[in-house]
C-alpha cells in the first residue's frame, strides 16, 4: 500500500513513486535536467521563477516543450543539497512530488505528458476531471447550480 502524505490526492495508478518534499520548505532553488538537440542540459530557475514555482508546483513541469524535462531537483534554502522532485525515463514518470501531482491539471498531462503513465481516462474519472482545466489527480469538487 502506497502511503501518501496529501489525503486528498486520488491515485489510480501505484506504480507511480511519489515524494513529499515540497511542503515541507518554504522557499529553495529549482534547476531542471532538460533534453535538446545537443544532449542533455541543466538549467537553473531564475530567483522570480523558484518563487512562482514554490507557489505553483505544476509549473516546474509546464514550462518546456513536450519531451524535454527530464528531471526537477530541489535545492531548499540554506542547504547546499539537491533533491529530485521529477524523473522522467522515456516515456514512464518514476517519480514525482505530491505538490505537483496535487496541482497538475488535465490540460498540462493532455499536451505535455499524454504519451506518459501520467495520461489516464481511468485517473480522470476517478477524480471526477471533466475539463482541462480540473485537475487530474485531485477530488474535483461538483458546484450544484442554486436556483434563486
Amino acid at each position: 500500500m502506497k502511503n501518501i502524505q496529501n489525503k486528498s490526492i486520488v491515485l489510480v495508478d501505484q506504480s507511480l513513486m511519489t515524494v513529499d518534499i515540497l511542503s515541507q520548505y518554504k522557499s529553495g532553488k529549482f534547476r531542471m535536467v532538460v533534453k535538446t538537440k545537443l544532449g542533455m542540459t541543466v538549467c537553473d530557475a531564475r530567483s522570480f521563477d523558484n518563487q512562482h514555482i514554490m507557489a505553483n508546483p505544476e509549473s516546474a513541469i509546464s514550462g518546456y516543450k513536450k519531451g524535454a524535462v527530464q528531471t526537477v531537483q530541489f535545492c531548499p534554502e540554506g542547504v547546499d543539497y539537491w533533491l529530485t522532485i521529477f524523473s522522467r525515463t522515456g516515456k514512464s514518470v518514476k517519480l514525482i512530488d505530491e505538490s505537483i501531482l496535487a496541482n497538475l491539471t488535465v490540460g498540462t498531462i493532455n499536451s505535455l505528458y499524454y504519451n506518459t503513465n501520467l495520461y489516464s481516462q481511468t485517473q480522470y474519472t476517478a477524480a471526477g476531471a471533466k475539463t482541462w482545466a480540473d485537475k487530474a489527480y485531485v477530488e474535483n469538487a461538483i458546484e450544484e447550480a442554486v436556483a434563486a
